[in-house]
Formats: C-alpha cells, structure tokens, sequence
C-alpha cells in the first residue's frame, strides 16, 4: 500500500516510487497523479477505482475484494493511493481486510497533502514565534455516523493551527463551527485548491470572510483549509506560486525515453507538462552502410555527430563490430550541440569542433577547415534526416 503523494509527481517516496516500478498490478485512485503509471511497467495491469463525488468506479467493499483477488492470484499489487494512506483515506479499513484474508502487507507512507499543500502556498504549519499546537481534521465525515465526532469546543481555541482536508463543500458549517465555539472572526484563513499541482490556486481572508472570497472565486475541490495565524507568514515566504510557468501547458514532442529530463525542468518552472511523443528512435532496418563505413573508419578524416542518438547508436555498432575508440584515433571529431559533446564526453571524447550555433548551417558556416577536397567525411544520422548537411559539405566552395 503506497502513498502517491499529494499531487506533485516528485513528493513520491524513494520506496514507493521502487514498489511501484516492480508493481504487476496497480490499484490506484483518483487523487493519485496518473502521470506515476507511466513510469512503471508497461506490463503492469493498471486498474482505476477512483471515486469523486457522484462518481464512483467501485464500491468500497469491491475494491477490497479486488485487492485480495489479486494478491491470491500471487501478483505483486501495489494500492496506490493519494497521499499518505492512513491520512483520512480508507487505507485503514483496506489494510485491516488485506491482514483479515491474511494477506501480507507493506504500508509505505506518503507525504499527506495536509502538510505538503500548505507549504506549497508558504505557510508553515507551526512556528516558534506563532504556535505549536496544530490538528488534523476531515472536512468530510462518514454521515453514517449520526452526528459529528469532532470536540469543536475543544479545537476551535485549543488548538493554534487547524488543517482541514475534503472540506470546501462544508466550508460554511466549518466557519460556524469555529466562531460560535469561540473562534475569533479576525483568524487568518487560507483555502488552497489543487495544491502542488501547477493549477495551485490559493484565497486567503479570515473566518468572517472566507466563505465569500471563496464563492467569489469559484473555487472548486479538491482543497485543504488552513486556520490560523500562521498563515498570516504566506506574503514572506509563498514561493510555488511565483514560479514563472506556474499553470502553463506545454507539451513535450520528445520520444519517451527522452522526454524526462526537458520535462523535470519545465516541471521545476511551475508547467503542467503533457509527454506526447511525435517521434520513436529505433534501430535503422540494415546497418549496411555503418558497416562498410565502420571497416574503413581510417580513411576518415571526419566524423560529425548531429544528436546524442546518433552517438549511442554509432558507439554500440562499434563494440559489436568488435571495435573501440582506439580505431576512431586518426579522425577529427565535430558535434553539433551541447548535449550531442556531452554524449560523446561520456564516451571519453573531447570533439575537436562543436559550432557556437548549434544547426547544420552553423556547422558548414565555423567548419574550421575551408577545403574539404578528396576528404572523406562520415555523418552518422538518422535515415530521416534532410540532405542539406552532407549537400553543403560536398560542395562546399574552396577559398
């Protein structure tokens, strides 16, 4: 049983995220970040049982019955869930029906959106100079109940910070609550909606207020409330928010394997990145010309890396023709691109010329030699890509 997190794909735990890439089958809710499932085995069974209001995929006592069904069929199941899963979710009563069919259980924790969410919006949750008393509260209790189970005489004032989860529906009875058990109307209140998320959007007033500024905005759940003076603190420190592509959309093109690492730093920037992959690299249909270029590789008095693929796929044809760097010693070698001299950096390489613009034009316009006469030249390259490089080289004007 794994916490997803509060939203933010990389709140994840080390543990959860390595169960997860093991995972054979993955239960996961709603609140879980489905961008997670595509970091782990394509092989693995994916099954949704989220439930919003007015829309539930399964009843509760199906998804427990779903949990043992699979975990006697001696698959490896991760339940994946938003949050932390003992943190106002049914993670309990699913654990206690696992330990009943006496499955055995792990429960890996998650970073609850009660304390990551209000970080996200700069508020910390205690402070020395402020409080050190702070209470977890649903917004949202079981109506089975019969009445509420919260001592609202006993936290509306004993307690410095109030964190409310699942509670925007109840805001106006939470607001009553508190001021008639002795609450000041002056409280700090703030009300942060999709925390972590880069639609985070965060109202704040005070309990005699909030209720309005949140109609006035419209806000929507999923959102936790924070109460308190506390969050007086977010004008100093709120940092998530100012993020410069907080709320953009941006969709990276990029093959899969590729995509991670443009999509971190858009993430780190605030963006909600979609990976929607235009293109896939893959090994060309013959190797016929690598190979005939590879058993004459001496007699080459250049060879131009345009991509990092076009390096790792070169390198690996190399070692499987039983070669290494030694037989590329009496070639120059050019790269186009930062990441491309990076690439053949890690192969030991230091290239002899990368262009400072980083295009073919840019290679033909510095190349550092002006007559390339009788030269053999190799480009290593995708099968697709346009003939203006290898065209310009070879008639290249002599000056």
């Amino acid at each position: 049983m794994v916490g997803a997190g509060p939203g933010d794909e990389g709140l994840i735990t080390v543990r959860g995220w390595d169960y997860l890439k093991e995972a054979e089958v993955i239960v996961y809710d709603h609140l879980a970040n489905v961008t997670l499932l595509s970091r782990a085995s394509e092989r693995a069974e994916k099954i949704y049982v989220g439930k919003k209001e007015g829309a539930h995929t399964l009843p509760q006592g199906e998804i427990n019955r779903l949990l043992v069904k699979k975990a006697e069929e001696g698959k490896k199941v991760v339940r994946l869930k938003g949050g932390d899963p003992f943190i106002f979710g049914r993670g309990g009563e699913e654990a206690e029906f696992l330990s009943q069919a006496g499955i055995e259980l792990e429960i890996v924790p998650g970073v609850t959106s009660a304390v990551a969410v209000p970080a996200y919006a700069g508020i910390p949750l205690t402070h020395r100079r402020i409080t050190s008393t702070l209470g977890f509260i649903t917004g949202h209790q079981d109506p089975a109940k019969g009445g509420s189970g919260i001592a609202w005489e006993k936290i509306s004032t004993g307690l410095g910070t109030l964190v409310f989860l699942m509670g925007v529906k109840n805001l106006p009875g939470i607001v009553k609550r508190l001021l008639s058990h002795g609450r000041s109307g002056d409280t700090p209140v703030a009300v942060i909606r999709q925390g972590t998320l880069p639609e985070q959007e965060t109202v704040v007033g005070s309990l005699s207020s909030i209720v309005a500024e949140v109609e006035k905005r419209e806000l929507k759940p999923p959102a936790v409330i924070v109460v308190g003076e506390v969050v007086g603190l977010r004008d100093k420190l709120k940092w998530f928010e100012k993020k410069p592509l907080l709320g953009k959309r941006i969709v990276v093109t990029r093959a899969r394997a590729q995509a991670g690492k443009l999509s971190r730093k858009l993430r780190a920037e605030g963006a909600k990145v979609i990976e929607f992959p235009t293109i896939k690299i893959a090994p060309p249909q013959s190797y016929q010309g690598l190979d005939e270029a590879l058993r004459e590789i001496g007699n080459y008095r250049w060879i131009i890396f345009t991509s990092s693929n076009g390096v790792e796929y070169f390198m690996k044809r190399l070692r499987g023709k039983g070669k290494d760097l030694r037989h590329l010693a009496p070639c120059r070698i050019g790269a186009i691109g930062e990441g491309t001299a990076k690439t053949l950096s890690d192969y030991g390489i230091n290239p002899d010329f990368v262009p400072r613009e980083y295009s073919s034009e840019g290679l033909v316009k510095e190349f550092p030699e002006k007559d390339l006469s009788g030269q053999h030249i190799l480009i290593p390259r995708a099968e697709v890509a346009p003939p203006d490089l290898p065209q310009s080289l070879t008639h290249r004007e002599l000056r």
